[in-house]
């Protein structure tokens, strides 16, 4: 093969996955501390979550996912596990925005 054609085939390919990608990951990086460092926003810490274990409550996670409803049964450092009608899912505490006990 030619040098040129080598150059057209892969360069593209290296400019992809050595410089946009990895500046992508820096952008969201970059999103998700701003988002956490915003004013007024408190981290939630496991104890305020244990106060809810074995009551059905529905979990938001915002914008990074959906929302979650069903029994929550154990808290495990940043982990909730939450046993829905589709069985047991686990939930990263980082992303929860809010809890909502609902009254059965």
């Amino acid at each position: 093969m030619d040098t040129s054609t080598l150059i057209a085939v892969y360069l593209p390919i290296y400019i992809v996955l050595f410089i946009v990608v990895p500046q992508q990951m820096e952008m969201k990086k970059a999103v998700l501390l701003k988002m956490k460092k915003r004013k007024g926003v408190i981290v939630m810490t496991n104890e305020v979550i244990k106060k809810y274990i074995g009551k059905v409550c529905k979990i938001s996670t915002g914008s990074f996912g959906t929302n979650v409803t069903g029994k929550i049964i154990d808290v495990n450092e940043n982990w909730l596990e939450v046993q829905t009608k589709k069985g047991n899912e686990l939930i990263n505490a980082d992303f929860v925005q809010s809890i909502k006990i609902k009254n059965i």
